[in-house]
């Protein structure tokens, strides 16, 4: 067994203190590594580079050794047990990393834990240590590891079958809120960290909703005895990151049900928390043990390539907020707008007419993880694209088999025959058993979907559920689609944000006006027309001119004031909005949204 121990050294300097011993060396010397990425993530992220202190001892004396690059450490030949200790520094507040102050503390085992070469398989104890002082004295601890030792909510030693189920297992330590419910028979917990005022009891009623429409989708028993939702709550983050058993989660305060909201409702903001909360417990299925051959095993030293993340995020994007509405959550037409949001999103910029889905997963790790302000004009998410994909799918299969099968059978057939085996997924391994269900072949949809940058046939598909498609103009410069707009004024084809001068351009979309009339992302306007503006009024400004007219834009570049000429023009017709059919839904759209029982 190895053996590790992690405390908190100093929370003020953000120092965790980590140790692991291993019983029996390598002969030719123990190497020690630390992964370079972390599952889910698809960047190289070099955990390495915040180790501060590397020592090494065996029977109490030091053990030289040498780094043999910028992840992995090579000790000495020495007989007997080693014992390594590093220093991390954990100063990255997000759900992939490691982070530790006087408030709280948290970490993934990929940003803290050295793997023993050679022994990735043996099992691992992990002893867990509040920090030393009386003002830590109410921390309590979250994980889903597996416990040998301390109480409910305490601090102890815990135990994890191996090096890549240890590093699976995220911890979260401070004072946090916590309730729990159960799902189908499994307990789940509920960890919120941060100042909130959150409605625990509502949360946990609406996660049980989601969890149980999910493990019931894929067939009781759940695949895990037991589930941890964490949440770092903070004034505007958002993300989230699965697990085996859990999920780390950020999201801001206003978020989060408010004990003050009308029972029947569900803000925006709240449905996209649990947006995210569904989105990463389905990863529990999909991704998590349902994998691409690509990942069987992970390979964390170096980036692993694979077309299939379209179906492992692409899908789990579909199902996010699907199961909303299936549950009850919100209502079809709530659901319809949420979806039009997506369409609109993969349409808006001109990155899907360049880049296919697949080309998008194999780019993950230099182009999506790494988007620039060009990011919309050059690149399509295969989450967003990916959950077109899997829409058309969906609907596609119901009309080839008459409606007797769908998506939700070739998730239960992807889990009995790759999830619940260990087997990993072929790249064309979704097609193959989408052909299965549908009786015949399906390489003319997959090659539209997967392999050409042309439009899905999204509107024909959707209105044989009685679910309408129509396009529109923006109505300002920062709608996203999703519903009906009174009508379209005139648009510079950007996006703005805050910015102390004025109003900052995030993105120039590419045929737009102001890019063809030489702005440029990262420019600052700070007038139009004579007049000072900023992100707040600036399309109350432009509400008062008629397309064809031209502007005068002053705009700072670094720190040269320009002055530029628009010609004003009302936006693409890119954004989508969903409606239901003056006639409602069909039978067919009943059944798509789990609204016939």
């Amino acid at each position: 067994m190895i053996h590790y121990r992690i405390q908190p050294l100093r929370p003020e300097a953000h120092l965790f203190a980590v140790e692991v011993r291993v019983p029996e060396p390598t002969p030719e010397g123990q190497a020690f590594a630390m992964p370079a990425w972390i599952p889910g993530s698809y960047m190289i992220r070099d955990f390495a580079r915040h180790v501060v202190a590397f020592e090494a001892t065996a029977n109490g004396e030091p053990v030289g050794w040498q780094k043999l690059d910028k992840h992995t450490w090579q000790l000495e030949p020495v007989d007997g047990e080693v014992r390594v200790r590093i220093e991390v520094y954990a100063w990255d507040l997000s759900v992939r990393g490691a982070h530790l102050d006087t408030t709280h503390g948290y970490f993934n085992g990929s940003c803290v834990f050295l793997a023993a070469k050679g022994h990735e398989d043996q099992p691992c104890e992990v002893d867990i240590l509040p920090p030393e002082g009386a003002a830590y004295a109410g921390w309590q601890l979250a994980t889903g590891m597996p416990r040998i030792s301390g109480n409910e909510l305490g601090f102890g030693v815990f135990r994890a079958e191996n090096y890549d189920a240890l590093i699976d297992y995220p911890v979260e330590m401070g004072a946090f809120t916590h309730a729990s419910f159960d799902a189908c028979g499994v307990p789940h917990r509920v960890v919120l960290s941060g100042r909130h005022q959150a409605d625990m009891a509502r949360l946990c009623r609406d996660l049980a909703l989601i969890c149980e429409q999910h493990i019931k989708l894929f067939g009781e028993p759940a695949p895990m005895e037991d589930y941890l939702f964490m949440t770092l709550v903070t004034g505007d983050g958002y993300g989230g990151l699965e697990h085996r058993n859990s999920t780390s989660l950020m999201c801001a305060r206003a978020d989060l049900p408010r004990r003050t909201d009308a029972p029947d409702v569900v803000r925006d903001a709240y449905r996209n928390y649990l947006g995210l909360c569904s989105h990463e417990y389905f990863h529990t299925w999909n991704v998590k043990r349902i994998k691409p051959e690509a990942f069987t095993p992970f390979d964390l030293n170096q980036e692993v390539y694979t077309e299939l993340l379209w179906a492992f995020e692409g899908i789990t994007s579909y199902y996010d907020d699907l199961a909303l509405v299936r549950a009850g959550l919100i209502t079809p037409q709530a659901y319809l707008e949420v979806l039009g949001q997506t369409i609109s999103r993969v349409q808006r910029g001109s990155g899907s007419r360049r880049q296919t889905v697949t080309e998008s997963s194999l780019d993950a790790w230099t182009r999506f993880y790494k988007q620039d302000e060009n990011a919309p004009n050059a690149i399509v998410s295969y989450y967003a694209k990916g959950a077109l994909v899997a829409l058309a799918l969906d609907l596609t299969l119901r009309d080839l088999t008459g409606e007797q099968k769908s998506l939700d059978d070739l998730m239960r057939l992807l889990w009995q025959r790759y999830g619940k085996t260990g087997l990993g997924v072929p790249e064309h391994g979704v097609q193959a058993l989408a052909e299965e269900l549908a009786g015949q072949s399906m390489a003319a949809f997959f090659d539209l979907a997967l392999y050409s940058t042309e439009p899905l046939p999204l509107a024909q598909l959707l209105q044989s559920r009685g679910v309408a498609l129509q396009w529109r103009a923006p109505a300002n410069h920062g709608d996203n689609g999703g519903k009906p707009a009174a009508h379209a004024p005139v648009n510079l084809g950007v996006r703005v944000a805050d910015d102390v001068l004025g109003a900052r351009v995030a993105v120039a979309y590419d045929q737009g006006p102001a890019m063809a009339a030489g702005l440029s992302a990262g420019d600052v306007i700070v007038a139009l027309d004579g007049l000072k503006t900023d992100a707040r009024k600036f399309d109350e400004q432009l509400a008062a001119y008629q397309p064809g007219e031209r502007i005068t834009v002053h705009a700072f570049r670094r720190d040269e004031l320009m002055q530029f000429t628009v010609a004003l023009e009302v936006g693409e017709a890119s954004l989508a909005c969903l409606s239901i059919v003056p006639e409602g839904l069909t039978p067919a759209g009943l059944d798509w949204l789990g609204q016939r029982r």
